[in-house]
Formats: structure tokens, C-alpha cells, sequence
């Protein structure tokens, strides 16, 4: 990636990142009814069982990621989105790697994204299956909906040093 990207822990208090996130759920109502969308709104993402993080370029906001806890061991990935003027550029890639790094320093042993089917989330999905995540039940909450993939990645564990 040519471009100088920064990422630092979101500010949700950021109107240009609110802004962001608002853009980020409208992009998404056309693809699939309510119920089968799955995005967290602002509000969802100020939980303190979330995580987010932000990509800027050049001060302006190009990239969002979270993750929020299922339980012990387990994340669930949401809300990856790359500004559509800068998408193909690897600012997804880079916020999936931080956020995966989050979740290794604090040895959770399973992360796992619902995402949708329609062909706008073709480019995440063909990510995430790089990143080595796989196609798998519905995990949580979620049913079976035509509307979402769910896709899952297991990642080591260290274990205690024996003592």
C-alpha cells in the first residue's frame, strides 16, 4: 500500500467517524431485509465488550474494524469497512491484521464474522478466506439466513509455562 495509513484505537465521539459508520449502514440496507442485517449501530459499538479501531489517511477516515466478546475465548469480528474511494488498496487487510493481533495478544482462541451473501461482500469474504477464517454454522445468536455467511478462524493458543 503506497498511501501512509495510521490506525488507532475509534473515537466514537468523532463526528467524521460517526459520519463514517452512519455511511457504512446505509451501504448496507439495500442488500438484505432488517432482520438479516447484522451490522452494530453506534450505540452497539460503544459496548465495553467492544473493540474498535480506526484507519485514517491522510486525517480522514478510510477504514473501521471491531470486535466484540462472545464469551470466554471467543470474538466476534464486526464492522470491517474501507472507505469506498480507497477500497483495493489493503486498508482492510491491515485493520483485519490488527484486530486479529488484539485477539491473539489476549489468547482468544476462536474469532468469527457473520457477514452477508450478496455480491457487495464479495471482496471481505475472498479476505477472510485468505486470512484462513472458513465457512461454518451460525455461531451466538445467529440462524441459518440465506442473507448471511457465517465464517470462523481458530488461532493458537499458548500454553501456561509449566511451573
Amino acid at each position: 500500500m503506497s498511501t501512509d495509513v495510521t490506525v488507532r484505537a475509534a473515537d466514537l465521539e468523532d463526528p467524521d467517524l460517526v459520519a463514517f459508520l452512519a455511511a457504512h449502514l446505509a451501504e448496507l440496507e439495500p442488500t438484505a431485509p432488517r432482520e438479516s442485517r447484522h451490522a452494530l449501530d453506534l450505540e452497539g459499538l460503544r459496548s465495553p465488550a467492544v473493540r474498535m479501531w480506526e484507519a485514517r489517511v491522510a486525517g480522514q477516515v478510510a477504514g473501521t474494524i471491531a470486535l466484540a466478546d462472545l464469551g470466554p475465548g471467543h470474538a466476534e469480528l464486526k464492522s470491517l469497512r474501507t472507505s469506498p474511494a480507497l477500497r483495493g488498496r489493503g486498508i482492510g487487510a491491515l485493520l483485519l491484521e490488527v484486530a486479529l493481533d488484539d485477539a491473539r495478544s489476549r489468547q482468544l482462541g476462536r474469532v468469527s464474522l457473520e457477514t452477508g451473501s450478496a455480491p457487495l461482500f464479495d471482496p471481505a469474504r475472498r479476505l477472510y478466506a485468505r486470512r484462513g477464517f472458513t465457512v461454518c454454522g451460525p455461531f451466538g445468536s445467529y440462524v441459518e439466513d440465506p442473507h448471511s455467511v457465517f465464517m470462523t478462524l481458530e488461532l493458537p493458543v499458548a500454553e501456561p509455562a509449566a511451573g
